[in-house]
């Protein structure tokens, strides 16, 4: 339940900054927290620490005189010609900085075109990516990103999914039957991480959580190796409270 409700405080708190940011574009000229307070109607306590994760990201600069104006991020993001290259920048700096925090590697996919894609990850030394000795796209009934990007689907979409990637077994641990695969997903609350204990490697367990933005399916995932097992509730959970700045890049 807690993981639930710290799901829908992230996009509760996405919808406020983009309140926050629409208001400082609006102004233009600069902005103080107490007029962004009036005119969003947001709390001292909730508008606070949104600011300083918008300064953080680079969506918003403070002046001089204490007001607020649009920061390089968000000025990059609305740029028709350099929004790709300012998109990636900054889901990459999300991604580091939650390596960091969570200890683990991170990866953000997309289900797009019918596949499963990681179209960005973070690692470090002491944080090293999954061996992806079984490509990923086949892979989906073992995986943590592939189950949480199939738990998005509908049902047809799900089955058009497995009918064009063979359920092999990877691990004793993977699941092979279809129906139970199914079932299992049909019973993940949508707000929920989706785990992987060995599915797709032995030694190695993930944790995936949706990332939802319009109409596209993503996922935000970490992998830990089996003697940080213990870590990987707690890991997902702050996985899921990090979240919003991906969100928020996405949405924009």
């Amino acid at each position: 339940m807690a993981l639930k409700h710290e799901s829908i405080a992230q996009h509760h708190s996405v919808q406020h900054a983009l309140r926050v940011l629409e208001t400082v574009a609006r102004r233009g000229v600069g902005v103080t927290g107490t007029e962004l307070g009036n005119e969003t109607g947001l709390p001292a306590d909730r508008l606070a620490p949104l600011l300083r994760m918008l300064r953080r990201e680079g969506y918003v600069e403070q002046t001089s005189d204490g007001a607020y104006v649009t920061g390089e991020t968000l000025t990059g993001l609305g740029s028709a010609q350099g929004r790709e290259d300012a998109l990636t920048t900054s889901l990459q700096r999300t991604l580091d900085r939650l390596r960091e925090t969570v200890g683990a590697a991170v990866y953000l996919s997309r289900y797009v075109d019918g596949e499963i894609r990681i179209t960005q990850f973070a690692q470090g030394p002491t944080t090293p990516a999954v061996n992806e000795w079984v490509d990923f796209r086949s892979a989906a009934l073992a995986s943590a990103i592939g189950k949480s990007l199939l738990g998005q689907l509908d049902l047809n979409g799900r089955r058009d999914h497995l009918s064009r990637h063979k359920m092999a077994r990877l691990t004793s641990r993977t699941i092979t039957n279809e129906r139970v695969l199914l079932s299992k997903l049909d019973a993940q609350p949508a707000t929920v991480p989706v785990l992987d204990l060995q599915e797709y490697a032995v030694g190695t367990v993930c944790a995936a959580v949706p990332i939802t933005a319009g109409s596209s399916v993503g996922c935000l995932a970490l992998s830990l190796p089996l003697e940080h097992a213990h870590r990987l509730h707690h890991a997902a959970d702050t996985l899921n409270r990090g979240a919003a700045p991906l969100l928020l890049s996405l949405a924009i």
